[in-house]
């Protein structure tokens, strides 16, 4: 049984961390876009995405690892919905494509 539980503390350390940086990484692209971007593509504004993943990304992570609070794993799809969806439309009118 005492082996299982440095098990459990690395798999909540490895979570919560690759949580963080996924939050982070969607944060720090919402600050590097165009802010007339995001209207262009029929997105929420750039201040209601930067609030969006500021109090999610804060929420998420005092809330701690995703097993202990269902808060972490909701900024985690919130940081996930900007990623997936937002950051590619948002890409490809700032490149020029």
């Amino acid at each position: 049984m005492d082996a299982v539980s440095p098990l459990y503390y690395w798999t909540y350390q490895v979570l919560f961390w690759a949580a963080v940086a996924l939050r982070a990484w969607a944060l720090l692209d919402c600050l590097t876009r165009k802010a007339a971007a995001f209207p262009a593509v029929d997105k929420l504004t750039k201040p209601a995405w930067l609030l969006i993943l500021v109090v999610s990304g804060v929420v998420g992570t005092v809330a701690g690892p995703v097993d202990y609070s269902p808060l972490s794993l909701i900024s985690i799809v919130v940081a996930s919905v900007y990623l997936a969806d937002v950051r590619p439309a948002v890409r490809e009118i700032t490149s020029g494509r």
